[in-house]
């Protein structure tokens, strides 16, 4: 796709999440228009170095200058940054700065809410709160987006396109952002440890390593496009596979006799408990 929008995209902080969604935007944006702010400012160069954007000198720098202000640093110390960077959100906001143009903010941090947000910075500034997965490194992820109900319609439009560069854009309620977080947001976690043990797997039954973990990785891979591109239901798919008395209901036998799918539920259900816990008290 062509890069035509001409908008400024600013990044707070540079773990792994926000350099990993600017590089799927950077798809859809001009690099030259990305930038990035942190604490430590080698990390905000390293970040981006690798989509080829810039450094801006403060938080309250990037927040005077971008169209798009994405907040990504840790939820213990996003209040301090919203506190931080509020007088700078309010010369935005009185038109003081920038000519007036709108200024968007996106939060990428568990387990604040929108209102949480808005609370911190005492002011009713239209918020969107996204949850991406790292698979937006590769533009293969998917970007959970819900706005506040003062988010002007049209602006959509335009966030939905510069977020497609890292992958598939679902709109849902707010309400349901912490149970986003436990299965797509920590989900790539535990998908990895499948295919690690996938392919740790066939090294036990003989496999060379490097064959071990191409085959569990296309298997995975496969796999999930056959759920979606048939649209059949995941059961239905499994028993396809599964010959009576044959090798894969023996190697299902085992997976039930270990828990595996309690396992998995479980961790789903910890990962979603602790994206809960994370809302602060103001």
């Amino acid at each position: 796709m062509e890069k035509g929008i001409k908008k400024t995209i600013g990044c707070i902080g540079s773990g792994n999440m926000g350099p990993a969604l600017m590089k799927g935007i950077s798809k859809i944006v001009n690099p030259e228009c990305i930038g990035f702010s942190d604490l430590h400012v080698s990390k905000a160069k390293a970040a981006a170095d690798s989509v080829g954007g810039k450094v801006y000198n403060s938080n309250s720098q990037m927040v005077e200058q971008v169209d798009y202000l994405f907040l990504a640093v840790k939820p213990q110390v996003y209040k301090s940054v919203l506190e931080e960077i509020k007088p700078a959100v309010i010369d935005r906001l009185s038109g003081e700065k920038n000519g007036g143009r709108p200024l968007t903010i996106i939060s990428i941090v568990a387990g604040w809410s929108i209102a949480k947000i808005r609370t911190c910075l005492d002011l009713s500034i239209p918020v969107v709160r996204i949850m991406p997965n790292t698979p937006a490194l590769v533009s293969r992820g998917l970007i959970a987006m819900s706005t506040s109900p003062d988010f002007p319609t049209e602006r959509i439009p335009e966030l939905e396109t510069i977020l497609s560069g890292a992958g598939l854009v679902d709109h849902l309620e707010e309400v349901y952002m912490d149970s986003v977080t436990g299965l797509s947001g920590s989900g790539p976690a535990f998908v990895y440890i499948f295919i690690e043990a996938l392919a740790d797997g066939g090294v036990l039954a003989g496999l060379p390593r490097d064959k071990a973990l191409r085959y569990a990785v296309q298997t995975v891979l496969g796999s999930a496009h056959m759920v979606q591109e048939t649209g059949k239901h995941p059961g239905e798919l499994k028993d396809m596979v599964t010959s009576p008395g044959g090798t894969t209901i023996a190697g299902i036998s085992a997976l039930e006799n270990g828990a595996f799918r309690g396992a998995v539920i479980n961790a789903i259900e910890a990962a979603w408990r602790r994206s809960s816990e994370l809302l602060p008290k103001l």
